[in-house]
């Protein structure tokens, strides 16, 4: 079992701590603040809610956390060590020191400064990194490495393992890469509100109604090079590019950081936001995450393409009750409906996943597919049993009721944590020639390996099934 220790449990502190412990690590944290296992423990409420809604396979049984005061006795045994302490460089010289006397050589020291270079923070001697991320941590991807070229590397492929998306910066800058450009829109951001051209409210409307949206996909470049057509990137530098030269922000300049705006900007976020709890804006914020990505796994851009990866990587799920596991994943949020119910064409979808997992299995999988054979479903019958809600574990396992010649007979139970049984789905499929959209005999390794299946759950049980599914006229199709 893999350790991480956290030196800090703060907003970012916290959020590693999730990361790691909801992908299989052991997670020590050592915070000096009496109400840090308070905090890591809501922060860790609401990853538990979110980082499973992003997959569909189960991630790793969760690491045992612990909480220790002293920093040796947390990073002992440790193989990654994130320093997440206030940005103070004066407490990071006299921390990164501590952390690596009591570390092994084999830990990797991370630390999550936002602005600090690795040859300031280790002016001591240390031989710390920096593992910059981006809050909510459990969900988003993006983590930056600067430091030692041999050390990153190592770390990267740490945080492959744990879904994130580490990018190595080529030479040490303050602040990195992401921060740099969110400063830029910071500082115009601060002389809007100030020089009354918007409020906070309007501001963050202009960013999640429009730009937002656009570089949660493709970014700043990528954005540009469509916005200059046909012609592309080159044809929008000669367009835009003298704009450059015109007056059109402030970014040279900082307005005044006094009391008065300080006022100004917390008063207007306050009325902008103020009726909703922290809390409740970070699980707001997280189901909001959770749709996007999702919706950018489908296309397997940006960070949906990063979860599709991961996934990807997990352990098969092995088998239940002798019926192989076929899903098994955590409900979303937008699985639900205004009941707070799975909705029920989720059941269809967690049955169709199911199916294709199983064909998976007999060697129907995407590569049979483009070869032009496939099986397509022709008939479902669908027993609700048991209420779903958000949050819970759904687990679905398929016995082959039959599979000869052209039709392949399933039947998946789909359970509700360990004994609930939630819903049954029976699923008749026939295999099809692509080409022609007509049914076909399957290729012989597949007939073989289907034969076998049925083979294997010939004498079990299957209460519930043959209700109506398979009593088509026809004969066998």
């Amino acid at each position: 079992m893999s350790k991480a220790a956290i030196i800090g449990g703060g907003v970012i502190g916290g959020g590693w701590a999730a990361r790691f412990l909801l992908n299989g690590w052991d997670v020590a944290v050592s915070d000096p603040d009496p109400q840090a296992e308070r905090k890591i423990t809501e922060v860790l409420a609401n990853a538990r809610r979110a980082l499973p809604a992003l997959y569909d396979r189960g991630l790793p049984p969760e690491g045992r956390l612990s909480f220790v005061s002293d920093i040796a006795e947390a990073v002992v045994g440790a193989d990654w060590v994130q320093e997440s302490i206030p940005e103070t460089l004066e407490l990071k010289h006299r921390i990164l020191p501590a952390i690596q006397a009591a570390a092994g050589p084999q830990a990797i020291i991370g630390s999550s400064t936002s602005g600090f270079k690795p040859s300031e923070l280790n002016a001591a001697g240390t031989c710390a990194i920096v593992a910059h991320p981006f809050n909510p941590v459990y969900l988003l991807p993006l983590v930056e490495l600067v430091g030692d070229a041999a050390t990153c590397a190592d770390a990267a492929a740490i945080l492959r393992n744990i879904g994130m998306y580490p990018l190595t910066i080529r030479k040490e800058i303050d602040a990195h890469i992401a921060d740099r450009l969110l400063e830029a829109v910071w500082r115009e951001a601060l002389w809007l509100v100030k020089d009354g051209i918007a409020t906070t409210e309007e501001i963050d409307e202009s960013i999640r109604m429009g730009f937002g949206i656009r570089w949660a996909q493709m970014g700043l470049f990528e954005t540009y090079r469509i916005a200059g057509g046909e012609a592309g990137m080159a044809h929008f530098m000669a367009q835009f590019g003298p704009a450059l030269s015109w007056p059109w922000t402030k970014l040279m300049d900082v307005p005044e950081f006094n009391e008065e705006l300080v006022d100004l900007i917390a008063s207007q976020s306050d009325a902008q936001s103020g009726h909703m709890s922290i809390r409740e804006l970070e699980r707001l914020r997280d189901d909001n995450v959770v749709g996007m990505i999702r919706a950018l796994r489908r296309t397997n851009s940006g960070a949906g393409g990063v979860v599709r990866t991961h996934e990807a990587s997990l352990p098969d799920p092995g088998e239940r009750k002798g019926l192989p596991i076929t899903a098994t994943r955590q409900v979303p949020v937008s699985w639900t409906d205004y009941n707070g119910h799975m909705n029920e064409a989720h059941y269809l979808e967690a049955a169709s996943q199911a199916t294709d997992r199983f064909m998976e299995l007999i060697g129907a999988d995407a590569a049979y597919v483009a070869s032009g054979r496939s099986y397509f479903t022709v008939e479902n019958h669908l027993r609700y049993l048991d209420e779903v809600r958000a949050g819970d574990t759904l687990t679905v396992t398929t016995q082959v009721l039959a599979g000869q010649g052209k039709r392949m007979h399933l039947f998946h139970r789909l359970w509700r944590g360990p004994v609930n049984l939630a819903a049954t789905v029976e699923t008749m499929l026939l295999h099809t020639d692509l080409s022609t959209r007509r049914a076909s005999e399957p290729r012989t390794p597949i007939a073989e390996a289907l034969s076998n299946w049925v083979a294997r759950h010939a004498d079990m049980p299957a209460e519930g099934a043959g209700r109506s599914v398979g009593q088509r006229p026809g004969g066998s199709g």
